[in-house]
């Protein structure tokens, strides 16, 4: 009963000491000092040790105004709180599986020659990164804006860069929580990385996916040169997102799948129109048309027999045959008058 009491004194007046703000000062020879500030990471245990001799008759650990050890008596109800060391030399606690809650100051408090001295420690808790909130994937026409978010929380609090996850893309695109992006460009479309750091852990990462949708843009067609009873076939190459339906025309008849003698075969990029025996009504002007919801383009490509010389640039044919015979009707023509 008078241990009880004297402990209850003691930490009274420890608690007193410690509201009033008389902690020990640094390199008082009268009372060895707490370690420094402690820094752990959420999870781990953190080690509160207080030097001692043989001049001290009493000792405690207190939070704040909260008593957590007196001597080898607990004091507080938390089971993370554990005594490591009670000895003529050293009085230590350790709290386990530490938490942001756990921050703060740490009193070691001593009685000696009937004077009660404190020295205070400062526990730092620090906390991984974690993205708390990013945007969701976005799809966008070409030349829209969009702004991205990417919220983070960790201590010290991170921090939080973007970049674009492409192979021309050089550097970071914004080194905030927020990515905006003005009249934006089928090139800058793809997939955006947030990254959060602050040295506790390796960085978080997550992603967001922009889609730019953009009209059709007929990159490749070829017209093409096939003897009759052979293989022909013509080609249509379109960019575009949402990728383009193509349909195929020769004159203002559209041809489709299923139709004798053809083949029409269309990919997410292009389109292929097979002529598995080609015939003398097959040669001719043929229209592919590439569309999405965004808008229509077409290219007229021929399909022309051995001899006939075609025009690139204006998608016509011709037989080599006439050619020669021009010059030589205008010869007659002046001859005769």
């Amino acid at each position: 009963m008078h241990r009880s009491v004297s402990w209850a004194i003691f930490a009274g007046l420890a608690a007193f000491f410690l509201l009033q703000g008389v902690p020990v000062r640094s390199g008082d020879a009268t009372f060895p000092k707490a370690m420094d500030n402690v820094t752990v990471r959420q999870g781990e245990s953190a080690t509160l040790r207080c030097s001692v001799d043989n001049r001290v008759t009493r000792v405690a650990w207190l939070n704040r105004s909260s008593i957590l050890y007196a001597g080898n008596d607990k004091w507080c109800l938390d089971p993370r709180v554990v005594l490591l060391s009670n000895t003529k030399t050293e009085y230590s606690i350790q709290i386990q599986d530490v938490d942001v809650y756990d921050e703060g100051p740490y009193t070691c408090s001593v009685q000696t020659d009937n004077h009660p001295k404190t020295s205070r420690v400062h526990l730092i808790v620090q906390v991984s990164p974690k993205i708390v909130e990013i945007s969701s994937d976005i799809s966008i026409n070409e030349g829209g804006n969009i702004s991205l978010t990417c919220i983070a929380t960790g201590r010290p609090d991170p921090t939080i860069t973007w970049r674009h996850i492409s192979p021309k893309a050089v550097g970071f695109v914004s080194e905030d929580e927020y990515l905006e992006i003005t009249g934006i460009t089928r090139e800058q479309s793809g997939e955006y990385e947030c990254s959060a750091s602050n040295d506790v852990a390796a960085p978080v990462v997550r992603r967001v996916k922009v889609t730019v949708n953009y009209p059709p843009y007929i990159s490749d067609a070829k017209s093409t040169g096939v003897p009759v009873g052979q293989k022909g076939i013509l080609q249509c190459e379109a960019s575009a997102v949402p990728a383009a339906e193509f349909q195929w025309y020769k004159d203002d008849k559209r041809l489709v799948e299923g139709q004798k003698g053809v083949k029409v075969e269309s990919k997410a990029f292009f389109s292929r129109l097979t002529f598995f025996n080609v015939s003398e009504q097959d040669y001719g002007n043929y229209t592919c048309v590439a569309s999405n919801k965004l808008g229509n383009t077409n290219v007229s490509i021929i399909l022309y027999g051995p001899g006939a010389v075609h025009d690139g640039n204006n998608g016509t044919s011709r037989r080599a045959g006439c050619i020669g015979l021009l010059p030589l009707l205008l010869l007659h023509l002046l001859l005769k008058f």
